[in-house]
């Protein structure tokens, strides 16, 4: 895993009750259980660690984590989970086959699922775009958007965040220009979250992911995939590559079906109107 996000855990229950399903489970199945804890150095220093280790399968939960371990390890299976983009990510070659020793569950889908919840929930002009340059998944959604904008017309503000500081420098102005927030999955950003969320809610400016664990730390709205789901995708996949697989000849898989998720606490903080039709819409609430 690269770090303890809670959609990694969520994601890693899955797996290991899809495998345990099918019999592989201790003592006769060995599992290690390894996290980068949201730094690179570790994450390459974990991909040395093991790519000198005899394994049967690795799973990566991650893009940032899929990216250094796919790169290295040539010679042992692969599949990945929590990856938003693994063709654009470089990690596979194709959804259909990945041409190489991965395959996996993403949690990519249309993002125009997400600007049409948000503006069921208010009128948007211009959505700003939280996203880390170098960062693959985060700039894939900021692509992703950009598309939108040109069918749309919505106006997409792409707003890089790299450094602590740009967090208090950029951000009052962005706040002050735009109608919305888009939280991308950002390491950076996801790290920061708690106050951006805090300063947006202030503003009365919405703020929207498509990750759900950031919603229970201050994030407004959230149109997302389930990643217990997404961990069981990538538990079948790992059990048909331990029966004998081969990881290209496995598609990779985006999920079927989203949810809509909404704060209220964040809500009755920054006295944000729900329109009631919305409120039909919405499967899971955080009070």
């Amino acid at each position: 895993m690269f770090s303890e996000e809670v959609r990694y855990n969520e994601a890693m229950t899955g797996i290991t009750d899809r495998l345990r399903e099918e019999g592989f489970s201790e003592p006769n199945t060995r599992f290690i259980v390894e996290n980068a804890g949201a730094n690179k150095a570790r994450a390459a220093e974990l991909v040395k660690k093991y790519s000198a280790e005899k394994l049967d399968l690795i799973i990566t939960l991650g893009t940032s984590m899929t990216i250094p371990v796919a790169r290295e390890i040539k010679s042992v299976p692969i599949v990945f989970g929590v990856v938003y983009d693994p063709v654009v990510a470089g990690i596979a070659r194709d959804w259909k086959s990945s041409g190489n020793n991965t395959t996996g569950a993403t949690t990519k889908f249309p993002l125009k699922k997400v600007i049409d919840i948000l503006r069921e929930f208010r009128k948007v002009g211009r959505l700003a775009v939280l996203y880390t340059p170098g960062e693959k998944n985060s700039e894939s959604q900021l692509k992703d958007l950009q598309e939108i904008q040109r069918r749309d017309g919505i106006r997409i503000i792409p707003v890089p965040l790299s450094r602590k500081e740009d967090v208090g420098q950029i951000l009052p102005d962005v706040m002050r220009t735009c109608d919305a927030l888009y939280v991308t999955g950002s390491n950076f950003v996801n790290s920061h979250i708690a106050a951006i969320a805090d300063m947006a809610t202030k503003a009365n400016v919405v703020t929207i992911t498509h990750l759900d664990d950031l919603v229970a730390k201050g994030v407004l709205l959230a149109v997302c995939s389930d990643s217990y789901k997404n961990g069981r995708m990538v538990g079948e996949k790992a059990v048909r590559i331990l029966k004998g697989a081969n990881p290209s000849s496995i598609p990779i898989e985006s999920p079927k079906e989203q949810y809509v998720m909404i704060n209220m606490k964040t809500a009755r903080a920054g006295r944000f109107r729900i329109p009631e039709e919305f409120m039909k819409q919405v499967s899971r609430k955080v009070d």
